[in-house]
């Protein structure tokens, strides 16, 4: 270990007050993935924080969503090709929610509206960042990489993470640590989409005959969907969200839904959206039509070689700092498939260690953020 690297952990090692102080901030702001102000409000917070360590910062203009932000520090080595540390800043809640439930502390655990996934996350980043470039620089370049969309499937920041991706020597994904402390070497891609059908109206008591039920032909479809699904395979496809009709005495013109298609490979996608299409192109109910609309997607993250040896050294340098880990599949999406798919050795859940996420029961092991934020730098230095 250099000196320097001693150094940042060191000082890491006397941050979780200042941690939990600037998590507090940015978990009692709203930034849900729709409220650009609150998005971009956490944005800000920590891009203050970040200069106030004399760390660059630029933000990258985004229209409709949240900005993204982007921070770098210097490297004394590695080349051009840099480390970098990734998170999102928008959570599932709806406006509001910190004034219901604000940040607060009990028995070891911080709870409030986005506090595992994933702000603790951006927190441990921007320290892992300050602590390097307070040092002197990094064993190689550090980005910071903190974006505004991907619990909606990162529609607006997804080419701003592949770009980024491509000439990276490797990411880190700070997505919250799994509760049994592990991190995360495989996940599931998905596929979100919207159907409308169409039917046609008619008065359901004098001219039923006439009429062709949109509601009727989506229930057929609807059946049809999820017997798609394919639990050893790992294949799931769920209609989540349905409307339709006109009035309850109306033979239904039009009817709607969402659906999630999750899977393990890309061969497993294509096999399951040509199943799905096929669903949509056909009919049960004559005269019927349907249309289907990609609404968003997340690519799987697949381990590869050299993911494999990003993970094992993450592994060895945790463990010696007492804190054992195993890779766990899961079946949330995140935006590490996305730097996967370049072919960018990825690692993801490597931040600070929670439960619970998208429930009013989320919380985040405060004892982890100190250890997470090590493990991450030693990482970086056994790069």
């Amino acid at each position: 270990m250099t000196a320097r690297d001693a150094d940042v952990l060191q000082w890491l090692d006397g941050q979780e007050g200042a941690m939990l102080s600037l998590l507090e901030e940015l978990v009692n702001i709203d930034s849900g993935s729709y409220d650009k102000p609150g998005v971009d409000a956490v944005g800000i917070r920590i891009a203050e924080f970040l200069a106030g360590h004399g760390i660059p910062v630029t933000t990258i203009p985004v229209e409709g969503y949240g900005d993204a932000v982007k921070a770098s520090v210097a490297g004394s080595g590695g080349g051009n090709r840099p480390v970098v540390l990734m998170g999102h800043r928008d959570t599932v809640f709806p406006k509001g929610e910190p004034t219901r439930r604000p940040f607060r502390v009990a028995d070891g655990r911080a709870y409030g509206p986005g506090v595992a996934d994933m702000k603790a996350g951006l927190v441990m980043n921007a320290f892992v960042l300050a602590a390097y470039h307070r040092a002197g620089g990094a064993p190689v370049p550090l980005v910071g990489l903190f974006t505004s969309d991907e619990e909606i499937g990162s529609p607006a920041c997804r080419p701003i993470i592949e770009e980024t991706a491509r000439g990276a020597r490797a990411v880190l994904n700070s997505e919250p640590g799994r509760p049994t402390g592990n991190v995360v070497t495989g996940r599931k891609g998905g596929v979100f989409m919207h159907l409308e059908v169409l039917g046609k109206a008619a008065h359901s008591g004098g001219n039923y005959a006439d009429g062709r039920s949109a509601i009727l032909e989506l229930a057929h479809k609807t059946v049809a969907f999820h017997a798609l699904t394919d639990l050893d395979r790992g294949t799931t496809v769920n209609v989540g969200l349905i409307a339709g009709g006109q009035s309850v005495n109306t033979v239904a013109p039009r009817a709607t839904c969402e659906i999630d298609l999750r899977y393990v490979t890309p061969p497993d996608r294509e096999a399951a959206m040509g199943r799905i299409a096929a669903i949509v192109a056909g009919s049960t109910v004559p005269d019927t039509t349907a249309h289907l609309t990609i609404k968003g997607e997340f690519l799987p993250l697949v381990q590869d070689d050299a993911s494999r040896a990003l993970f094992e050294t993450y592994a060895r340098v945790s463990a010696q700092g007492g804190h054992p880990v195993t890779g766990e599949f899961a079946g949330g999406c995140a935006d590490s498939g996305f730097t996967a798919s370049v072919g960018c050795p990825t690692l993801c859940a490597v931040g600070p260690v929670g439960g619970k996420a998208h429930s009013l029961e989320e919380y985040l092991e405060v004892g982890s953020l100190v250890p997470r934020a090590r493990a991450m730098a030693e990482t970086i230095a056994a790069l």
